[in-house]
């Protein structure tokens, strides 16, 4: 049989030729978004070569020892260019995730709170950040200086003049200004227990006062969604920083369901305690 080079193999056959039952596909791309099938009119899944391809090398890397999480994100970095937004790259694998409008003002909040519990539970793993431009990380530094002593491995995005790797102090990683990123406001912590992590975009062409400034926020402390949005921001970094991207943790320990339901539990009453602060005084810095 001719090799098939466009997306004609169906899901019965894309399980017959990687042994993975059609469920555990399916589950794999609605958790995941891997593998993404092309669509017919009706709806049916089509796979390519390339897909076959992508999956047994994902079984492959699940047999070393890598969670599925991290196998899918080393398979696609080997695919082919990876994402270059963490907003685009969540929705696109969890087209589950709703985005909410709000304002400046309450991302400053949720920000905070996310970082603050983090803290609280002894740091470790990844901390990311995007900050658009490089004034915002300016007053945000003393925070970051905090979260980077204790991550094992703390970046940020904003529009600095070149990478630098500070002492005590997260990866400063540049962007262009015609990076999708540069308009994206993001944070990300990903350690055993604590996870979380915010990623939204600022809509074009609005003339509010700063702290009202809008935008699409998706948010979770689900750990599979935190896991997803790891996966994106290592490929980001091995396109933006490609020498600190191999220091991204490949796998985590799992989090048991009890401890991501108590980390959950303990983020929402930080952010009322937070939001019925922020009623109270001037809007704090970014």
């Amino acid at each position: 049989m001719s090799a098939i080079t466009s997306a004609e193999l169906t899901t019965a056959q894309l399980s017959a030729r990687t042994g993975l039952p059609a469920g555990t596909l399916r589950m794999w791309e609605s958790r995941h978004g891997f593998p993404a099938p092309a669509r017919l009119p009706g709806g049916h899944r089509r796979y390519s070569e390339r897909d076959v391809d992508a999956v047994l090398e994902v079984l492959r890397l699940r047999d070393q020892g890598l969670s599925l999480p991290a196998a899918i994100a080393r398979a696609r970095r080997r695919e082919g260019p990876g994402e270059r937004s963490v907003f685009a790259g969540l929705r696109r694998r969890r087209p589950d995730l709703a985005a909410t409008l709000v304002p400046k003002r309450l991302l400053i909040v949720l920000s905070h709170a996310i970082e603050d519990e983090y803290l609280a539970h002894g740091g470790g793993g990844l901390v990311f950040g995007a900050f658009q431009r490089r004034e915002f990380y300016a007053a945000a530094r003393p925070r970051w200086r905090e979260l980077a002593r204790t991550a094992d491995l703390a970046v940020v995005l904003a529009d600095f003049e070149a990478l630098s790797e500070p002492d005590l102090a997260a990866a400063q990683v540049p962007l262009q200004v015609r990076h999708p990123m540069s308009r994206e406001w993001t944070v990300i912590v990903d350690a055993p227990g604590a996870q979380a992590c915010l990623s939204a975009w600022e809509r074009p062409g609005n003339a509010m006062p700063d702290p009202l400034r809008p935008f699409e926020l998706i948010w979770s402390f689900e750990p599979e969604i935190v896991r997803c949005a790891t996966e994106v921001a290592g490929e980001l970094l091995s396109e933006l920083a490609p020498a600190i991207a191999p220091r991204l943790p490949e796998a985590l320990p799992d989090s048991s369901e009890s401890r991501a339901v108590r980390f959950g539990s303990a983020l929402a009453h930080r952010i009322v305690e937070y939001l019925a602060g922020a009623d109270q005084r001037p809007a704090p810095e970014r």
